[in-house]
């Protein structure tokens, strides 16, 4: 059985008092076994703060970005070697935001993906559609298309390999997704991986992300080929974020 992936991401919030303060309070809660894995993503700068408090605790952490080059002249940049250092377990790869507001395209995420694999990290491939995408009847089409290009240059087996589904069309647009797209977009896309996997498409995880929040995530949690969710505004707090955590128990 898949065991549920929850996962906090910050976003560019919160200072590195602020991440003490936050993951002190998770611990205290995390210390009830959940029957779910709970993962955080602080900015770069709360990373290492975060790494020491987490030692030994049963919440996992994650980068929620991390170029493909071990090193080099990129200005502002982390890499991966770099997070690998910091005992990171995760990366985001492709987030909804990175594509948008940082331009990344398909062949970029498909190389930050391969190169987490290559330093032992897990990475959580982002994929969705836009809303006129959706409207076009081309949603599958562009979810297949960035799972295509975001994992072909994996080679074997892709260990710790999470894929997170945000459908953009639902996030700030107004227009709401309902559990049965949800459904059905898990649905391909675990289709996909047995396809692309084999057996091992089977235990590759399927988070969701479309604006998770305690009041509705039980209904998205509880789907059959869904195995956690990908959080953002809502992980901001952490007995909110628990409370999510909760719902993901089976």
């Amino acid at each position: 059985m898949r065991i549920p992936i929850v996962a906090a991401n910050w976003k560019m919030h919160k200072t590195v008092p602020e991440a003490r303060a936050y993951l002190e309070r998770l611990i205290g809660l995390a210390g009830r076994d959940p029957g779910v894995e709970v993962v955080v993503f602080p900015s770069f700068t709360a990373l290492p703060a975060a790494a020491a408090l987490l030692e030994g605790v049963p919440v996992g952490l994650g980068a929620q970005d991390a170029h493909p080059e071990p090193a080099g002249a990129y200005t502002g940049a982390v890499s991966v070697a770099q997070v690998a250092d910091l005992g990171v377990r995760y990366v985001l790869c492709g987030h909804s935001e990175r594509r948008k507001l940082f331009g990344e395209d398909d062949a970029l995420v498909g190389r930050k993906v391969r190169a987490a694999l290559e330093y032992g990290l897990a990475p959580i491939l982002c994929v969705g559609e836009a809303l006129e995408e959706r409207r076009a009847g081309r949603a599958w089409e562009a979810v297949d298309r960035q799972l295509d290009r975001g994992l072909g240059p994996v080679e074997g087996d892709p260990d710790g390999l999470v894929i997170a589904y945000e459908p953009v069309w639902a996030i700030g647009t107004g227009v709401a997704a309902q559990p049965a797209d949800a459904q059905e977009m898990a649905d391909r896309i675990r289709r996909w991986l047995r396809e692309r996997f084999g057996a091992v498409g089977d235990a590759i995880r399927v988070q969701y992300g479309g604006s998770v929040k305690p009041d509705n995530a039980r209904e998205f949690l509880s789907l059959p080929d869904v195995d956690g969710a990908l959080v953002g505004g809502a992980s901001l707090d952490p007995d909110a974020f628990w409370a999510i955590v909760q719902s993901a128990r089976r």
